[in-house]
Formats: C-alpha cells, sequence, structure tokens
C-alpha cells in the first residue's frame, strides 16, 4: 500500500502534509503535489494533516487513476520537504469537481 495525492490538491496545494512526512516522499507541481509510491513507507501521517482531504490511500477502489499521476510526476517534479503556504485561491477551490480535467498543470513547482 501507498498513499496517493488525488484531484482535490490541485489549485488548493496545501503542504502541510509536506512537513511531517519522515521519508520526504512529497514532489511539487506548479497547482498539485504527489507522493513517490516507491519511497512512500505508508506510515499514513499525511494523510489526517490535509486539509482538503486530498491524500488517500490506494486500497481505496478508484485510485488508479491518481496511482500512476504521483508515480509519474515524482519523477520528474522537484522534491518538497518544508511547508509553504497554500495556494492564494485555495479555499474558493477547495471540493471543486473536476478539478483535474479543468486546472491540472504538468509543470514543476518551485520544490526546496
Amino acid at each position: 500500500m501507498t498513499y496517493v495525492v488525488t484531484d482535490n490538491c490541485i489549485r488548493c496545494k496545501y503542504t502541510d502534509c509536506v512537513e511531517v512526512c519522515p521519508v520526504d516522499c512529497f514532489y511539487e507541481g506548479e497547482n498539485f503535489l504527489v507522493i513517490h509510491p516507491d519511497e512512500c513507507i505508508d506510515c499514513g501521517v499525511c494523510e489526517p494533516e490535509c486539509p482538503a482531504e486530498a491524500i488517500k490511500p490506494d486500497t481505496e477502489p478508484g485510485l488508479d487513476k491518481w496511482l500512476k499521476i504521483n508515480a509519474e510526476f515524482a519523477q520528474i517534479w522537484p522534491n518538497i520537504t518544508v511547508k509553504k503556504d497554500a495556494m492564494a485561491e485555495a479555499k474558493a477551490y477547495d471540493g471543486e469537481e473536476g478539478k483535474y480535467e479543468k486546472y491540472f498543470s504538468t509543470e514543476p513547482g518551485q520544490g526546496d
């Protein structure tokens, strides 16, 4: 099992999860975070830290797409290990449906 970041992170990008990760397995895109599935130790400490409830165990049904997205972009985006401010529009976009199709960016973030 591993944890994955799902669509509610898009355009929110809270980084509370990054701060508690003991193995630094988060990677930063322009408007989204991902977890490297081969680095995640399945400890679960990140899941309750996410204000947008965007982190899920990959054992939940229907998360195959997100496992693939997390694995792909963790290979190319920079590592992030410190908490940063959420995106300015985070509260407005929290809970919006269809965020992947509308807003997902493949561009990398800044990392640490």
